[in-house]
């Protein structure tokens, strides 16, 4: 018997067959090439790690204007969606599950990696505190945001609908809308970043009709069981701030709740007055997968005690290749070296060694 006998169990959510409880978190790891399209070291790593019962692929942006990172794939592009499949294609044939996700910057960027011409846009003209690395220039300060037109943010949901049925070309399983870390749908979301007066903005149900009208976009394109959302109440990342994040969240849970989606990617809350997994709980629903801060040990509670349907791991995947054996078989769990995250090449990406390589 398995040392977590409930993480173990198999798991549906939507559309989606899980093996196992065990989820790899999305993570920005910028090993694309300059075009945004993965290659085979991204083909490489995911297969590695395709044990887990899922896998949320890393942000990858949905139009140019939405990229924030050097190296950052996109799924937008004719090469950009050959080069996924590759990756899907690897995870499959170790028998794994993988969604991708969505993720638009917004505000989050800069000119030098972007590129001439294309425009950082974003619910309201405010730029966001703080610089961004750039392989062009260096360090540089976010770019001033151009304020959308609601005609331009309706053209926004619509990309977000064609990169579902992009990730569904590239064989994702499914896909996942990133509102948190202060990218564009939490900068709609967010009290300070969003000071529009049309039905975008205001009050908190204006507010997040920007991420339900991509989420059920979506849902249209590709079905609500292959659609997920990750959130998470008090992030305060990318200089975002919110008057009242748990009713702003609230808000979101309750009413993505009734779209029928996969599930709600939830990240524990960073400050101890907003308890986030019970605020999806209620909002949302029981099909929950819970995240931040998790060993073996809580998640087989969470999982034991229905709080959560899976729990997903980031760091422990890093540098542990080979994570969901070593839960199951009671194994040290490797460390991971933090330089070379966002560095190019294998290092630090897919040179980390299974168990049994390690021993050796």
């Amino acid at each position: 018997m398995a040392a977590f006998p409930h993480l173990f169990s198999p798991l549906r959510l939507g559309e989606l067959e899980l093996a196992n409880r065990i989820v790899m978190a999305p993570m920005t790891r910028n090993r694309a090439d300059a075009r945004g399209v993965p290659g085979e070291l991204m083909v490489a790593y995911y297969a590695q790690r395709a044990d887990a019962g899922l896998i949320v692929a890393e942000g990858a942006w949905p139009s140019a204007a939405g990229q924030a990172y050097c190296r950052q794939p996109g799924i937008a592009t004719s090469a950009q969606i050959d080069g996924w499949r590759k990756v899907t294609e690897a995870v499959h044939a170790r028998g794994g599950r993988i969604v991708l996700q969505i993720m638009h910057a917004g505000r989050i960027g800069s000119r030098h990696i972007k590129g001439e011409g294309v425009d950082t846009v974003a619910p309201s003209a405010i730029r966001a505190a703080g610089e961004v690395f750039t392989d062009s220039a260096g360090m540089q300060a976010y770019d001033m945001p151009r304020e959308l037109a609601a005609d331009e943010v309706r053209a926004v949901v619509a990309e977000h609908r064609q990169a579902a049925l992009n990730a569904r070309r590239a064989g994702f399983d499914g896909v996942e809308l990133h509102c948190t870390s202060g990218y564009l749908p939490m900068q709609f979301m967010c009290s300070g970043t969003n000071q529009r007066g049309d039905e975008y903005g205001g009050d908190a149900g204006n507010r997040v009709r920007f991420v339900l009208e991509c989420l059920q976009a979506m849902a249209d394109a590709i079905g609500p069981g292959r659609v997920g959302l990750r959130f998470n109440p008090g992030n305060t990342y990318n200089d975002t701030a919110d008057a009242d994040p748990a009713a702003t969240h609230a808000a979101l849970a309750s009413q993505a709740g009734r779209l029928g989606l996969a599930y709600a990617h939830v990240m524990r809350a960073p400050v101890p007055d907003i308890d986030a997994f019970g605020l999806a709980r209620e909002g949302f629903g029981a099909a929950l997968i819970l995240n931040d801060g998790f060993d073996g040990a809580t998640a087989e509670a969470a999982a034991a005690d229905g709080s959560a349907a899976a729990v997903s791991f980031a760091r422990h995947f890093i540098g542990n290749p080979d994570l969901v054996r070593r839960l199951r078989d009671g194994l040290p769990l490797a460390r991971f070296d933090r330089r070379t995250l966002y560095t190019p090449g294998a290092e630090g990406y897919t040179d980390y060694p299974a168990a049994e390589e390690a021993e050796a």
